[in-house]
Order: structure tokens, then sequence, then C-alpha cells
């Protein structure tokens, strides 16, 4: 399962690939997804290999479990032998459908970078003649996926099942939670705009590798939405948490669904501490993009709204409180031990010293600020894969898309938006459908900020010329006196995005293989 806390070189997220963040490495190699420098040869994102071995080992844990033998227990005709056989004989049952989880999820990670790859279900043997292995078409991809799902769904225990499991697997083990789940979001991806519209592709020789035909888009569309119902309604032990920021610090909360945890560390910590705080890296710095998508607590509106309430020589205030859980602005109190964070020019965790942030921002969500560096302390990290907010979401797009004007869309919106750390207001009655998918996006943007899922919507939505393709800005602080700032929004980095980075190029190692793989469209 992928960590994206250290995914790429061991310390760049995937948001410093997008609009969110810059990596302040300037060498680390997530800056080639900005300059567009990244090729079939050289991708900082190169996981064709890597989740094949995942998908070669749930084959082989499939094809392994029939040759268990349980013959000692089920021809003993002992009572407390028949229920050993009958506890065993559940538990391998329960494993393989784990593997087929596992093995769904991987060709989702696959079909989301790649669209169709090939499929394989059985564990081939080292010597098999890989030159001759075609990519399958996207449409079968995710029919293969989905069918996994719900093949998995009643075999797999709910969130709560305790009883074969050790608490510390909670949330982090496949089960029929993490299933609906998986549906959900293939099928939203299945939906949206970069699955249904090849025309980016520039004439592609192959557009059943990276569309889908057959059916309306419409019907695409109440696919994902009944998915996202269905496990929403499924899902009667998980709530929200009541605060948001404790989401990202605890694996066993009741809104998350699944999660990769990790031994205990601060290497999270000493990459992205502000680099005033001890040991303190700084590498993932949020944007001034991201920043500007938080609406006013007040009146819910965004702040290019005049009427919005927002003060740009006071930016921060009055904003919606997602934003100070996730991002470290300038004079917040910050660490252990904890002082205020000095972003303004001269400041000390800002320029000109090596390695400040250039946006005039450090990243707050998932570090662990109770740990101090300085003593070596250490603390079991859990990144956050699946977990409720994303189908209430997911629900509230699909309907809007399928159903305008439903008044499920408003509510699970708002779901997300209440909860009781953030209690931003509803979102206004009688929004058009342009208008509800605008926001529906935002929230996404704003619940979700560097848990990997703007780099991704940002591609399905076919928004990414428009959000990735634009400057990146930041902002440039002066202090005029004892917490006085002066706020003046700067350009950091110029960035690229052409279309055929809407898909990955399948790494030329792999075509050099397999000379029957074609090759993404543009590349």
């Amino acid at each position: 399962l992928p960590d994206g806390m250290t995914y790429i070189n061991g310390n760049a997220m995937l948001a410093s690939a997008s609009d969110e963040a810059e990596h302040t490495y300037e060498r680390n190699t997530v800056q080639s997804f900005n300059t567009g420098s990244w090729n079939a040869i050289n991708n900082p994102d190169n996981v064709w290999g890597n989740y094949y071995i995942g998908i070669r080992k749930a084959n082989q844990v499939i094809v392994s479990l029939d040759k268990i033998d349980l013959s000692q227990y089920k021809n003993d005709p002992s009572a407390s032998a028949q229920e050993t056989f009958k506890a065993y004989s559940a538990e391998v049952i329960r494993w393989g459908f784990e593997a087929r989880f596992l093995r769904a999820f991987f060709y989702f990670e696959l079909i989301k970078r790649y669209g169709g790859v090939p499929l394989l279900t059985e564990a081939l043997p080292l010597d098999t003649d890989f030159s001759s292995i075609p990519r399958n078409s996207l449409d079968e991809c995710i029919k293969f996926i989905v069918n996994e799902c719900n093949a998995s769904v009643p075999e797999l225990p709910p969130y709560s099942f305790l009883a074969n499991y050790d608490a510390n697997d909670v949330g982090r083990r496949a089960t029929k939670y993490a299933a609906l789940a998986l549906k959900s979001r293939v099928l939203l991806y299945a939906a949206s705009d970069l699955f249904n519209t090849p025309s980016w592709a520039g004439g592609y020789a192959k557009p059943e590798l990276i569309s889908l035909t057959g059916v309306s888009r419409n019907t695409r569309w109440k696919a994902a939405a009944d998915a996202a119902k269905e496990a929403i309604d499924a899902m009667s032990l998980l709530s929200l948490n009541t605060s948001y920021s404790a989401v990202f610090n605890n694996f066993n909360l009741p809104e998350i669904i699944l999660c990769k945890r990790t031994t205990a560390s601060n290497t999270f910590e000493k990459s992205n501490e502000p680099v005033g705080f001890p040991s303190g890296g700084g590498l993932t710095t949020p944007s001034q993009n991201q920043v500007d998508a938080y609406e006013m607590k007040t009146t819910g509106k965004p702040i290019s709204d005049p009427t919005s309430g927002y003060n740009p020589n006071n930016p921060y205030a009055n904003r919606d409180p997602r934003l100070a859980s996730s991002i470290v602005l300038n004079n917040t109190i910050f660490g252990t031990p904890s002082r205020a964070v000095q972003l303004y020019n001269g400041g000390l965790d800002a320029l000109p010293l090596p390695n400040a942030s250039k946006t005039g921002y450090y990243i707050r969500k998932y570090i662990q600020e109770s740990l101090d560096l300085q003593k070596g302390q250490t603390g079991v990290h859990s990144w956050i894969i699946f977990r409720l907010p994303e189908l209430y979401l997911n629900y509230a797009e699909a309907l809007n898309e399928s159903d305008p004007g439903n008044a499920n869309i408003k509510t699970y919106v708002d779901k997300v938006r209440i909860r009781s750390s953030v209690a931003m207001p509803v979102l206004p009655i009688g929004l058009s459908q342009n208008e509800m998918r605008d926001r529906i996006r935002n929230e996404r943007r704003v619940e979700f900020a560097f848990e990997d899922q703007r780099f991704w919507d940002v591609r399905r939505w076919m928004q990414a010329p428009t959000y990735f393709g634009s400057p990146l800005k930041g902002m440039d602080i002066t202090q005029t006196g004892p917490n006085q700032f002066i706020y003046v929004v700067k350009e950091v980095e110029s960035r690229v995005f052409q279309p055929k980075m809407y898909l990955y190029p399948i790494p030329q190692s792999e075509i050099n293989i397999d000379g029957s793989l074609v090759q993404n469209p543009l590349w």
C-alpha cells in the first residue's frame, strides 16, 4: 500500500506535483512533474513494476490457499477439532478475499495512471514469455476491479470485526468497508471526464485503452452515485470524527476506512517542520493557490467574493478552520517546544535561510507536533487511503451529475462542512448544477488537502492546464511591528502541463520487453 508522506524519493509528497504545494529542494525528482521534463524513461512516480509485484504476490496467495491442508481437523470428529476446522477454514477464505481486494486496489492504482493495463489473474512462472502480453481495455480493467470488489464485500469482515485481527490491524486490513470504498472510487473515476473524452489524445489509434464507450455518461454517473450510497449505507459503524486535525495522527478513529501504518519514526517531522525548528527540513510548502481555496468561516463564501468579509491585510482571520489545521501560517504557535512561526522576511523560519519556504507556508497536516525532535521522540504515522468524507463527497459529486437538484447533494456536502471542529456554514439553497459542481470540487480540495486526491481529481476533471499549468503562488510577508505584517501575493514558480500528462507513459523498459504494449498518447 502507498505511503504518501514519503512517496517520492523518500521525502516528497505528490502534493508538490500539484497546485497544492512546492517542494523546497529543487533537485528532487518530483519537480519534473512541474517542469514537464518527465518521460517514459524518467518518471518520478514509476510504480508499474511495484504494483505488478504486488499483483503477482496476491495471485500467489490466491492459488496457494487451495493447498492448505486442514484434514487433521476436518477428519477429527471431536467438537474442539471441528470448531478449529471451522475457524481455520473461515480464516483461509478471508485471506483469499483480502488478496483479491489488494489485487483490485493495485489495478486501480495502475489504471488511474496508465489507463488500460494487462490483466494478470494467475501467478505466472518467472520464465514466462512476457513479450506478447497486450494491454486490456480500460473497460475490461474497470469491470474487473468492480467485480472483485463485489465478490469481496460479502466475504470480508466489516470495520469492527476483531476476532481474527490484532487490535493494531484495525484500519489497515482489507475489509468490507474498504472494498465498498474502492468500488465507489473506481466508478467515480469511470464516470469522470478523463475516461470519457478521448479527444485530448489527438487521434490516438487505441482509444479503448484510455476511454470508455457503450453506455451514456449519465448511466456511469448514476452507477457512481449508487456505489457511494451503497457504501455509506453499509458503514453504520463509522462516523465523522469531531476533531478534523486528530484524524491524521490516529489510526483507529471511526472515520478511517483503510490506512497504511508505519513503524514509529520522526522522518516526516524532520522533513517538513519549519526550518527554524530543531531538525526541521521544511520540504513540503503549501501554495497560496491552496490557501486561497479556504472560504470565510462566517459567511461561507470564497475569498474572491467581495461580500465574503475577506481582509487581505489580515488574510488568515476568520477562515475555514481546516486551513489552520492543515497549513502552518505566519505567527502561528507550533511545535514542541512551541513558539510562534516566523514566516516574514528575515524571520526564524523564512528566507533567506537555506531551504526556507518560498511560499510563505509549511505543511501541518500529518505532523505530530507533540514530538520533541531534540529528544529524538518518535511516533507511529498512518497514511489514510480511504476515509468516510470521501464517500460523502463522491456521492454528492456523482448525484450532481446524474440527478442535479437532488436534495441529498447539499445534505452530504454539508455533513462534511458542519463537523464540530470545522462548523462551516451549510451551502446556500438553490445553487445551479454548475455552481454546485464548483462547490463540491472546492470542498474536496480543502477537505483532502495533501492526501493525494488533488493530483488525480484535477486530471479526471480535465482541468489540469488551468490549475497545474498556471504559476504557483506564495505570500511575501514583511514585519512592520510587533504582530504587524504586510502581506503581498507573489509568483513562486512557472509550471507546465501538457495534454499527454493526463496519463503516465508506459515505462520504456516494459515496452522493450513486451512489444505488444502500446504506448499512451502523445508520449
